[in-house]
């Protein structure tokens, strides 16, 4: 199995062709086909569907393409950190990110950092907490947003800011951010929550009375946006941190509102692998992930808020 070999795979997956490959590698169009077939002789399996819509990875193909961006990334770093060129952080840091953080955060991750590092190449993931700590346990991720973790034998975590959970309803229903309601409101109304499990619907079964009563869940679901869509669409109400809904409430797509009694927040860190090297690139982006966190805090710019403990796990 030879490097090339991996760098054809990936490449026809994410282009979806064989000519697009070759394009991308500044080679003949054979020279793919030849390594693609080759390395699917050496493993005895075919690893791609030829279909009219394009190369789509067969089941071996997924496997083979989940350990060869790992390994093609790994190469990236030492070649970056290794090869001769200016004193400057540079590197590639696949940074991930809650999903409710995005519209928040990004721009200002990505803004800054080409001023500050404009060696680093930044890429970005989004997804739930248990995705991302799954990610980051699995080596797909070199350090991420998390929800609710402290450390660990092997995670360090620095604390970025608490969030508070807010009720959202459709935009008739007048909620307003100044005006927090009850848990008990939440209560009277259908919901649309996360599945079981997921870190925030914790959150929010904690919240439920002792008499047994709680919410009466009409969906289930396991993303953000998809929560938001089902709300517009008056399909019942739901419960998020305030940055994930705050655009939405501004745009009148949405409202929503604090939630108070009982108090119920979580905790936003950033999580960082130990026992294995962090390259210069990745403490690089750690300390401009922290410095934007609590800088957006301090201004109120972080909706629902406040600073978390400024001391690292």
């Amino acid at each position: 199995m030879e490097l090339r070999q991996l760098t054809a795979v990936v490449a026809v997956s994410e282009t979806g062709s064989v000519t697009a490959a070759a394009r991308r590698l500044h080679v003949v169009q054979p020279a793919v086909t030849r390594q693609i077939r080759t390395l699917e002789e050496e493993l005895g399996a075919p690893l791609f569907h030829r279909t009219n819509q394009g190369m789509v990875p067969t089941e071996a193909g997924e496997v083979l393409l989940e350990h060869a961006r790992r390994a093609l990334h790994e190469l990236d770093l030492v070649r970056t950190e290794i090869r001769p060129g200016p004193r400057e952080v540079s590197g590639v840091v696949r940074l991930g990110l809650l999903e409710s953080t995005v519209d928040l955060l990004a721009p200002h991750l990505v803004r800054g950092l080409a001023e500050l590092h404009p060696g680093v190449e930044l890429r970005l993931m989004s997804g739930y907490s248990g995705h991302l700590q799954r990610w980051l346990d699995d080596g797909d991720v070199d350090l991420s947003l998390l929800y609710d973790l402290a450390a660990t034998p092997s995670l360090s975590v620095t604390p970025l800011a608490e969030e508070n959970l807010w009720l959202v309803a459709p935009p008739e229903a007048g909620l307003s951010p100044e005006r927090p309601l009850p848990w008990a409101q939440a209560w009277r109304h259908p919901l649309v929550l996360p599945v079981a499990g997921h870190g925030l619907r914790v959150l929010i079964d904690r919240a439920r009375p002792d008499d047994g009563t709680g919410p009466t869940v009409v969906t289930e679901v396991n993303a953000m946006r998809i929560q938001k869509a089902l709300v517009e669409a008056g399909q019942g109400w739901t419960v998020l941190p305030a940055a994930g809904v705050a655009p939405d409430i501004a745009a009148g797509t949405l409202s929503g509102a604090p939630l108070t009694g009982p108090e119920v927040s979580r905790s936003v860190v950033l999580g960082l692998p130990l026992g294995r090297r962090v390259p210069p690139a990745v403490r690089a982006v750690a300390a401009h992930v922290a410095d934007v966190a609590r800088e957006l805090v301090a201004s109120g710019a972080w909706p629902g808020a406040s600073a978390g403990a400024r001391d690292t796990c």
